[in-house]
């Protein structure tokens, strides 16, 4: 085909697009409204993953010091717990520094601990140590547990199981979820086309019936699926990042462990705007170029 007569079918296309503007409107609509949802369905198993890592990294354990350690003793202690592999990280929290976490912890009830400053401070000095790897954990905790001047080692000890089972439910769930809501955003639009080429019958078969070749009739609705297609996936990632950014902003309101807990796990926008709206552009097109090359079909057999 040559270029201009490419190009006049495309504006063909786009002309069709004004003329029929309220089925335009209604394929649209309905194209953003599944690209909404399953954008949606998508940022939840984005961010469950990241629950998933932030459990992970949770894998913490507490080594206590004995109390009447020397500074010899507690260099000692120090270089050998250091020296075990499979450790992501090994921090030293003295009696004030622990205190601090918990007051920082508790929020606004942080200032009830201002009682235990100086000498009533009830916490221990004590290493704070992450694992590379969860399911290790059985394996570490003996040989932190046999290192000279280590009194306790505190654990959760269901981690191990829990992470392992929480993980493989989230990712079937979240994995389950983008797949039906994807296929029933598919089926609904490619309905809503063929909706559209279903009015515009009488118009292909007289295209037919004079002569125009298949490739002829089909590319101007082509560009109307592509451009349809594209507007409703800016639509919808505007609306959807639009979304998950006041949802970003409003999370800093909670306060305490769980409003720390909630910005360590949501993903920043800069993270994932380009893939949402890039996943939005190329499936919007698709699905409005594909829906209507196979809703046409039926109707160039005349």
């Amino acid at each position: 085909m040559k270029w201009s007569s490419f190009r006049y079918l495309a504006k063909q296309g786009l002309h069709n697009m004004v003329r029929n503007r309220l089925m335009t409107f209604a394929s649209v609509g309905v194209l953003t409204v599944c690209l909404i949802i399953t954008g949606v369905a998508g940022l939840f198993t984005a961010n469950m993953n990241s629950l998933m890592d932030y459990l992970g990294s949770q894998n913490l354990l507490v080594v206590y010091p004995q109390e009447d350690l020397d500074e010899a003793g507690l260099a000692q202690l120090d270089s050998e717990l250091r020296s075990i592999s499979g450790l992501l990280e090994v921090t030293y929290v003295s009696k004030d520094e622990a205190l601090e976490m918990m007051r920082e912890s508790m929020g606004d009830q942080g200032e009830l601990f201002d009682v235990f400053e100086g000498e009533e401070n009830p916490f221990l000095a004590n290493y704070r140590v992450v694992l590379q790897d969860v399911s290790q954990m059985g394996e570490i905790i003996p040989q932190l547990e046999a290192i000279s001047g280590v009194d306790e080692v505190t654990y959760p000890a269901q981690l191990p199981e829990m992470f392992v089972s929480l993980h493989k439910a989230v990712t079937i769930i979240s994995v389950g979820l983008v797949v039906v809501l994807g296929f029933v955003s598919v089926v609904v639009i490619s309905n809503t086309i063929r909706l559209t080429v279903f009015a515009r019958r009488k118009e292909i078969n007289i295209m037919k019936y004079v002569g125009a070749t298949n490739g002829f009739i089909r590319l101007p609705f082509f560009v109307e699926g592509i451009v349809v297609g594209l507007i409703a996936g800016v639509l919808s990632a505007a609306l959807v990042l639009g979304g998950y950014q006041l949802l970003v902003i409003y999370s800093v309101d909670f306060t305490g462990f769980m409003g720390q807990m909630i910005a360590d796990i949501l993903l920043p926008l800069e993270q994932v705007w380009w893939a949402v709206l890039a996943a939005f552009l190329v499936f919007g097109s698709l699905i409005g170029s594909v829906g209507t090359a196979t809703s046409i079909r039926k109707y160039l057999k005349v």
